[in-house]
């Protein structure tokens, strides 16, 4: 039977994918104690990453949102691997969102919203969280944008 969290995800159009398996020596997801890490997600569906370059010098504001958004979709893809239900979690407590930018772009908090609504959307007041939006020169497989979680659970 699906959960709350499910079923509000079957109403918004999100089917989550197959989690990504870890590419370097750590794992997607630690549980300790009331808290799940999520480890960063990168945009990717289907095994490819679907946003590349630094914003600033490529890609437009609106398409890394939308990287954003996919980004955060892959962390609950992560979080229900982690859980097997995303009702156990009772709240969004932190999200950091990297992204791949030129010196002079200073629109990041504008790039990581597409993550931020997506997970409020999703979760509803669960989902509103504290929030840091960081500029960096690079990003692993030159994706433009990378988000990682902190959830409580239950």
């Amino acid at each position: 039977m699906a959960g709350q969290t499910d079923k509000r995800l079957a109403e918004l159009g999100v089917t989550l994918p197959t989690p990504a398996a870890p590419v370097a020596n750590y794992v997607p997801a630690v549980i300790t104690g009331k808290q799940l890490f999520i480890s960063g997600q990168l945009p990717m569906k289907d095994g490819k990453v679907q946003l590349t370059g630094a914003l600033g010098a490529g890609p437009s504001v609106e398409d890394a949102a939308a990287a954003a958004k996919l980004c955060a979709i892959n962390v609950l893809a992560q979080a229900k691997a982690a859980l097997g239900d995303l009702d156990k979690i009772v709240r969004l407590v932190k999200v950091t969102g990297f992204v791949a930018s030129a010196a002079s772009f200073g629109e990041h908090p504008k790039v990581v919203n597409g993550a931020s609504d997506f997970f409020v959307e999703a979760l509803g007041d669960r989902g509103k969280h504290a929030r840091s939006a960081v500029g960096v020169a690079a990003l692993p497989f030159g994706a433009s944008v990378e988000v990682e979680a902190i959830f409580e659970i239950a």
